[in-house]
């Protein structure tokens, strides 16, 4: 089967398209035929080797996709061959034509949700919904800023706070930018480019300041947060790129909490709830994946690239 390969540690260019023997499940194992993989920066951290988890080398990258159940494993009762499936992390890798997934790593795709779409499912909605629910504990009638919400992350926090009842301000630099974000059901979109969109914010609250910040750069974003801060508000950092110079007092002016999150770290519980979460919110339509672009398999690299330098709209995926 066709698959990326990544030998060694390092950029774009160290992933190559290789000729690899299919994978055949073991007894509680899973082979998912894949029709399209979602590339997340994630997956750019782990390339690297600057990420805290490190696989071993040789490894196929990435932890999304779609498509359909091939064949299982003995002792496997919960998928069939021939479901369709979102996948949730791998044992082998999603950039590939087929990928290894234990059980747990699968949720049902229904039949109004593409390949496409289902492979921009899991790491975005899963991000947003463990921040926005199982850290920040945010509830109907409150109000969520989501920096960058026209990613991937961005997009799945707005569509999740909106059908929870939160009141929604998101934030881009592109007009297409905020116009995705309005499309999504954003109370407001603002350019995060203005230097005093800050302002702009608290005005958006009629001077209150919001509840819940989602923060995809902490390293850009994290001291000026607490501008637009309300008295008791949380913040969840979803992203840093770097490190900055910060005020403790901040913390202490606004009686405010600020989370670190990570899905490596969902307990089992958590992720089973995610996933029901996620399976009831695609059924019922009011999670839609945006797919803004899409890559061959051998185009892997430029899909990498973009994902960290291009512009952030929605979610990039690997068809195949």
């Amino acid at each position: 089967m066709k698959a990326i390969l990544v030998r060694e540690f390092g950029g774009p260019d160290v992933m190559e398209l290789a000729d690899i023997e299919r994978p055949v499940p073991g007894p509680e194992e899973v082979l998912v035929r894949v029709r399209a993989a979602g590339v997340n920066p994630v997956d750019t951290y782990i390339r690297s080797g600057i990420h805290a988890v490190k696989p071993e080398l040789p490894y196929t990258p990435g932890k999304d996709g779609a498509g359909e159940v091939e064949a299982v494993g003995e002792d496997v009762t919960a998928h069939r061959p021939g479901d369709r499936v979102y996948i949730a992390d791998t044992l082998t890798g999603t950039y590939a034509e087929y990928a290894l997934c234990r059980e747990d790593q699968l949720g049902i795709l229904p039949d109004n949700v593409g390949y496409d779409e289902g492979a921009g499912v899991f790491t975005p909605y899963a991000t947003a919904y463990r921040a926005l629910f199982q850290k920040a504990g945010g509830a109907s009638g409150e109000t969520v800023l989501v920096h960058g919400a026209s990613g991937g992350v961005g997009i799945a926090a707005v569509q999740w706070a909106k059908n929870a009842g939160l009141k929604v301000i998101g934030t881009a630099s592109s007009e297409e930018g905020r116009k995705l974000i309005s499309d999504n059901g954003a109370d407001a979109a603002i350019d995060h480019s203005d230097p005093d969109h800050f302002a702009e914010i608290v005005e958006q609250t009629s001077g209150k300041g919001v509840d819940i910040i989602l923060e995809m750069l902490a390293n850009v974003n994290l001291e000026r947060d607490f501008e637009a801060l309300a008295k008791f508000g949380r913040i969840v950092v979803i992203g840093s790129r770097g490190s900055l110079e910060f005020t403790p007092r901040l913390t202490m002016t606004k009686d405010a909490t600020i989370y670190g999150m990570s899905l490596f770290n969902a307990t089992k519980s958590d992720m089973e709830q995610i996933h029901a979460a996620i399976q009831d919110g695609l059924a019922d339509g009011f999670l839609r994946p945006y797919v803004s672009r899409k890559y061959p398999l051998a185009k892997a690299d430029h899909a990498h690239r973009e994902v960290i330098e291009g512009r952030s709209l929605g979610k990039i995926v690997l068809t195949l």
